[in-house]
């Protein structure tokens, strides 16, 4: 979340924004701006930078597992398939051989 500081000073440059009139106001409104912020923010999921990291490598570390299990399934995908064409080819051989069940 937010440093407490962090937050006044957006307050007070949002305060400080104000037209001239209404900085007799400023201190009132800092305090409204602060209170919104806290409001506002509060209700978003935020995490922390730590956490957003922890979760950035934890990513990074199941894509390159991802990658790594997609190369082994065509590696074996591969080898299989000259094994696996020949059954085709003799189970349509021995379909073409069979007369239609009626």
């Amino acid at each position: 979340m937010l440093d407490p500081k962090q937050l006044d000073d957006l307050a007070r440059r949002l305060a400080d924004g104000m037209p001239e009139g209404l900085k007799v106001l400023r201190e009132d409104l800092s305090r409204g701006f602060r209170s919104t912020l806290e409001t506002g923010l509060g209700r978003l999921d935020l995490v922390t930078r730590e956490e957003f990291d922890v979760q950035a490598a934890v990513l990074a570390r199941t894509r390159a597992k991802l990658d790594a299990l997609a190369t082994r399934v065509a590696e074996l995908e591969a080898t299989a398939a000259p094994t696996g064409s020949q059954q085709t080819q003799s189970s349509a051989a021995d379909a073409a051989q069979e007369p239609p069940s009626a």
